[in-house]
C-alpha cells in the first residue's frame, strides 16, 4: 500500500513540475508570435520567394551581357 502512495506522490511531483513548464513554454510561444507580427515578419510572404528567382534572372542577364561583350 505504501508503494502505491509513493508512486502516486512521485507522479504528482512531476505534474507539479510539468504544468508550470508547459505554461511557460506557451507564454514564450505567444510572445514570439506577437513579436513577429509586431515587427512585420508576416507582412510580405510572397515577395521573398519571388525575389530569389528575379535575382537569378538578373545575374544571368549580366553574365550573358558580359559574354557578348567579350566576343
Amino acid at each position: 500500500m505504501g508503494l502505491i502512495f509513493y508512486k502516486l506522490r512521485h507522479a504528482m511531483l512531476s505534474i507539479y513540475l510539468l504544468i508550470p513548464l508547459s505554461l511557460m513554454l506557451f507564454v514564450v510561444a505567444i510572445w514570439a508570435i506577437y513579436y513577429a507580427v509586431k515587427s512585420n515578419q508576416f507582412e510580405d510572404l510572397d515577395n521573398a520567394s519571388e525575389q530569389i528567382i528575379l535575382d537569378d534572372r538578373q545575374a544571368r542577364r549580366k553574365t550573358n551581357r558580359i559574354h557578348k561583350e567579350q566576343r
